[in-house]
């Protein structure tokens, strides 16, 4: 970045913080700082966490998790399965979007067709919808593949958007933050939830204020959010301490004790529900045209050997992160503890390997981000070093998400960072279904590299039909083994997540999902 630039950027962040809230002096403001910007205000554009946990301050789900993860409701009072075959929704009256209007079952079958729309990222947020039909105007019949109660937790994820304001703004199809299709949703939102959007601009500064017509009991104080992208860890440090910024939701690692011991400074720390791995472009020919040598197993166990998962966490998560063998972390259904194991790097087995393979000294593109994972530069480098010593030849391809997610989801990176929390499922489903099946319809969406086990496949889509828990459990497992024994992807751990803040913040919801749910913030006034 050239110095101009980044003293443009610097000056637009100071301005950003700087910025009075005109009309709301005596108004309790939370000012919200994080590493990187949301993607876009369409909760329908990108499978992202990330995103999906600023926009759940604007839009809300039919159901949604309480403290201990427990299925509640939502904008729906009450739900049963019927036949088997279809859950009844019953919607809850008098919600009003945004914009005044009234949330009716209309508003719910634009928004299922919007969602699981050919075309739409977030199909396979829910593989087992089959369609959505209205009974009267406060009860809707949503048709699914298999009977079971991962559905209702699918759902929390699944949005609410006004039909008509869909359609009044040609915004009935969904967007694409990968293809870089974008329409009125992308810059403008009308949801039910505690905040509405005041304004946006992009890499700088999200304004959401209070709805005073949320139909949910308030237990919150706060008037205003103003959400802060602030990718410098430096930066975002010096803003909390100086007062500047309230709270961090991605508070640097490396700077946790500085915080702890700074007067007026709260931290709360813990191990995420997401794993950190990394995965391999499977498909025939890479992208400089080259036969795929990462098709062989025997480079992907070589590439394995390379690691040295206990020397990442202690030299770069600070020993914050739980190593990890599993591709899940121990509290997602579904987790086995005898596939959660991992041997110590071999540099030298992984040299023997190349060698049988034919590929020794190989050069490939190690695409990583800049603000997705927690100290993921580091990682990257750390790894492609762990990677020399084995025979690899790695070059990094570093930037930020904006920029490389196109390539991760393209085709475009030989070797890439991956990472995956189950929600909203929380069970291994959802990782099973999403990111490891062979890319079909909503099954694979997530699947970047194009790999395909059918195996895998037939093991998965027999967990989807099978009602008993313990069964279904039984044949993730056996899923699990198989993406294990392939090395389908290579899990290096389950990052760490911290949050600092100002202690003039009296309360907040910290959980392992790494949610925000500032409908539940306290701040001193």
């Amino acid at each position: 970045m050239s110095r101009l630039k980044k003293f443009i950027t610097s000056a637009l962040l100071a301005a950003a913080i700087a910025a009075p809230a005109f009309g709301s002096a005596n108004a309790v403001t939370l000012k919200w700082g994080s590493r990187a910007d949301i993607y876009s205000l369409d909760p329908d554009s990108v499978a992202s966490t990330s995103n999906l946990a600023v926009l759940n301050q604007i839009y809300e789900a039919l159901v949604r998790y309480d403290k201990d993860f427990k299925i509640e409701p939502a904008l729906a009072t009450k739900w049963e399965l019927i036949d088997g075959k279809r859950w009844r929704f019953t919607l809850r009256k008098g919600v009003k979007f945004h914009d005044g209007s009234d949330f009716t079952a209309d508003d719910v079958v634009a928004s299922m067709k919007r969602v699981t729309d050919p075309t739409s990222p977030l199909r396979g947020n829910i593989p087992l919808f089959v369609d959505c039909q209205k009974v009267d105007d406060y009860t809707v019949d949503i048709g699914v593949s298999a009977p079971t109660a991962l559905f209702l937790n699918d759902m929390t994820n699944i949005f609410m958007f006004s039909a008509k304001w869909l359609k009044d703004h040609d915004s009935e199809k969904p967007t694409d933050v990968a293809t870089k299709v974008e329409v009125y949703a992308t810059l403008h939102t009308n949801g039910t939830g505690p905040f509405k959007l005041e304004s946006r601009v992009p890499d700088s500064k999200t304004v959401l204020v209070v709805n005073d017509q949320w139909w949910d009991t308030k237990k919150h104080n706060i008037d205003r959010i103003e959400y802060l992208p602030i990718t410098s860890a430096a930066t975002r440090v010096a803003a909390l301490l100086s007062g500047e910024i309230d709270l961090i939701d991605s508070a640097p690692i490396q700077d946790l004790p500085r915080l702890e011991s700074s007067p007026g400074i709260v931290v709360k720390k813990r191990t995420e529900l997401r794993t950190v791995f990394i995965g391999f472009n499977r498909r025939d020919k890479l992208e400089d045209g080259r036969p795929n040598p990462f098709n062989d197993i025997r480079v992907r166990q070589a590439f394995e050997d390379t690691i040295d998962r206990d020397l990442i966490n202690k030299k770069v998560m600070r020993g914050l992160a739980r190593p990890s063998g599993s591709l899940i972390a121990p509290e997602i259904s579904g987790y086995a503890k005898e596939l959660d194991t991992y041997g110590k790097a071999n540099p030298e087995e992984a040299r023997k390997l190349l060698a049988e393979a034919g590929q020794e000294n190989l050069a490939f593109t190690y695409l990583c981000m800049n603000d997705e994972s927690i100290n993921e530069e580091d990682i990257c480098s750390g790894v492609a070093n762990m990677l020399k010593r084995g025979g690899f030849q790695p070059t990094i391809d570093m930037g930020p998400r904006a920029v490389q997610q196109p390539k991760r989801t393209t085709g475009k990176a030989d070797v890439f960072n991956l990472s995956w929390a189950n929600e909203p499922t929380l069970d291994a489903y959802s990782l099973l279904s999403q990111v490891l099946s062979t890319r079909n319809g909503a099954m694979g969406v997530s699947n970047y590299g194009g790999w395909s086990e059918p195996e895998l496949d037939k093991l998965v889509q027999q967990a989807a039909q099978e009602p008993d828990t313990e069964k279904r459990l039984a044949l993730e497992a056996a899923a699990l083994k198989i993406a294990k024994d392939k090395v389908m992807l290579v899990p290096l751990h389950q990052q760490p997540i911290a949050w600092a803040m100002l202690d003039k913040i009296k309360s907040v919801d910290f959980r392992a999902d790494n949610k925000p749910r500032h409908w539940l913030t306290q701040m001193a006034e």
